[in-house]
């Protein structure tokens, strides 16, 4: 049976509770409805969390962003939403999500929206190499 778009999360409990870990996402097909003129949106949504005591799981999510394709929404509203909907459950310890919208009347769009769990602290960093952008093939 084919996949539909659902607005549906699941999660599975995280393997590693004990330990910061992070999780990096990028999901470059993001599209919505501009509520103005109906004109799609499109953006590449980077997704980095820290889990506490579950994760999410990759195909729900894909399908939960997917359902946003024929919704309009202002980008600032679509991504505070999508933070909260993933907040609520997952309860992280800390979760970013940064929404890149391609150009649309000459101008790029980026909003950024975070989460921190109440009395958590993050470890002091330790300075590793950054996450590249991801072609759509590996080598």
């Amino acid at each position: 049976m084919p996949s539909r778009p659902t607005k549906e999360l699941e999660i599975f409990p995280n393997p590693a509770p004990a330990r910061d870990y992070h999780i990096h996402m990028e999901i470059p097909e993001f599209t919505c409805l501009c509520p103005k003129t109906g004109q799609p949106d499109f953006a590449t949504l980077i997704l980095d969390y820290i889990p506490d005591k579950k994760c999410i799981e990759l195909k729900s999510l894909k399908l939960y962003i997917w359902s946003y394709r024929n919704e309009g929404a202002f980008h600032e509203a679509v991504t505070n939403r999508i933070v909260d909907d993933l907040t609520a459950i997952l309860k992280p310890r800390y979760l970013r999500l940064t929404a890149k919208f391609f150009v649309r009347g000459g101008i790029f769009t980026n909003i950024i929206v975070e989460h921190r769990k109440s009395g958590w602290k993050p470890l002091p960093a330790v300075e590793l190499s950054k996450f590249e952008g991801q072609s759509t093939t590996r080598g």
